[in-house]
């Protein structure tokens, strides 16, 4: 069975002398209930899995009841260490609350209880987080799968990963694409959006968040303004209602909105949005034409390998803490503006169709970054750029 490098590091931890909590948040489908499962098989102590998936919201006290299970079978087992692994937690309303309380009875009475809890709503967990448990835990995010990580898995070339992304579970359905389509927009697109977003969180308007990210995976690798996106949806409300909502669909792993680069954070939240999906299948799943149609469309195909860069690039952004950008100004425009521990890097994916090439050197002379990259067929390809870890490029 193929593991992802987060295991280690998670596996690892758990086995510190030490009860620990941690938190392992990512999107939908990218194998975290996996990885804990290989967990359990390598540190090798007693545990207990439940899932919250289907646990009313407002029930507290059956994550207090799953808690003193845990408790009381690592005394019936004399047990030194014991772990305690709860799926889909941002389920649970005030979660974070019952777990601080929990948590820190078992500090003042020496129970070395190791916990994980796993969640897809990143924006949920990141409040809980912050609002009850400051100082109490680690957390992991598990990102979609990268090109190396698909290669390995499943013998994918760039070009396969670049159209149907990088969704595990679908690998064994691409040589029927009608079904992988069908697959992607029932079990993981429609599932993020009503289980991670609309039955979570207040929205007045689910029929617009609908259209948005429909709208957003259509543009993926293109500047819309909020106007222009409101030209385009109908019953749009108002821009901070699109904004909101890109926001909501961001958190969740699916789609996002890259802000343009400034030195200046006012003008960066004020700009018009980059749409950017943070897996190509959720891109190509809603396209109505095939991978063998799209390769022969030089301008579609190199809209999709921007697209797979932008999407490696804000995955990994989450895993390593850099940020992503655009830049435009008039005709001038780079792809991609990276910037970490007060450097830039500036990047530009050439494939598949003529771009404006003043853009690099209008923003080097503007910004003077402190690195440049073309991503073309002559130096970097843009396969090549898909296994980089995006930090070793500072």
């Amino acid at each position: 069975m193929f593991e992802r490098a987060e295991l280690k590091i998670l596996t690892r931890r758990i086995k510190e002398p030490r009860k620990n909590l941690h938190v392992v948040m990512g999107p939908r489908q990218v194998g975290k209930t996996t990885m804990v499962s290989q967990v359990f098989n390598q540190i090798g102590i007693p545990g207990l899995f439940e899932s919250a998936d289907a646990v009313a919201a407002s029930n507290t006290n059956w994550l207090q009841q799953i808690w003193e299970t845990a408790r009381v079978k690592m005394k019936s087992q004399s047990a030194k260490e014991f772990l305690l692994v709860v799926d889909e937690i941002q389920k649970i309303s005030n979660w974070s609350e019952m777990v601080k309380k929990l948590w820190d009875e078992d500090s003042f009475n020496d129970i070395q209880l190791k916990v994980i809890l796993l969640g897809s709503s990143r924006l949920l967990l990141q409040q809980g987080l912050t609002e009850s448990l400051a100082g109490r835990f680690e957390t992991i995010y598990l990102s979609h799968w990268t090109f190396d990580e698909m290669e390995k898995a499943f013998g994918w070339d760039a070009n396969t990963y670049a159209w149907f992304g990088g969704y595990p579970g679908s690998a064994n359905l691409i040589h029927d694409e009608e079904r992988w389509k069908r697959y992607i927009r029932d079990s993981l697109i429609e599932t993020s959006i009503s289980k991670d977003i609309l039955m979570l969180t207040r929205i007045d308007k689910p029929a617009l968040l609908k259209n948005l990210f429909e709208l957003g995976c259509l543009y993926s690798g293109q500047i819309l303004s909020f106007t222009k996106m409101q030209g385009q949806l109908q019953d749009a409300g108002n821009t901070t209602t699109l904004s909101h909502y890109l926001n909501l669909l961001e958190t969740a792993g699916l789609l996002g909105g890259l802000e343009k680069y400034s030195h200046t954070t006012i003008r960066k939240r004020s700009s018009s949005p980059k749409f950017q999906v943070h897996n190509n299948a959720l891109l190509s799943a809603q396209d109505v034409k095939f991978l063998s149609d799209t390769l022969l469309n030089h301008v579609e195909w190199g809209r999709i390998v921007e697209s797979a860069v932008g999407s490696h690039l804000v995955n990994q952004s989450l895993r390593e803490y850099y940020s992503v950008y655009y830049w435009r100004d008039r005709n001038n425009e780079v792809d991609f503006i990276l910037e970490r521990q007060g450097k830039i890097i500036a990047i530009e994916v050439k494939s598949g169709y003529s771009k404006n090439k003043k853009g690099m050197d209008a923003f080097k002379n503007k910004f003077d970054p402190y690195k440049t990259y073309f991503i073309d067929n002559k130096g970097l390809s843009w396969n090549e750029f898909l296994k980089i870890n995006p930090v070793e490029l500072f």
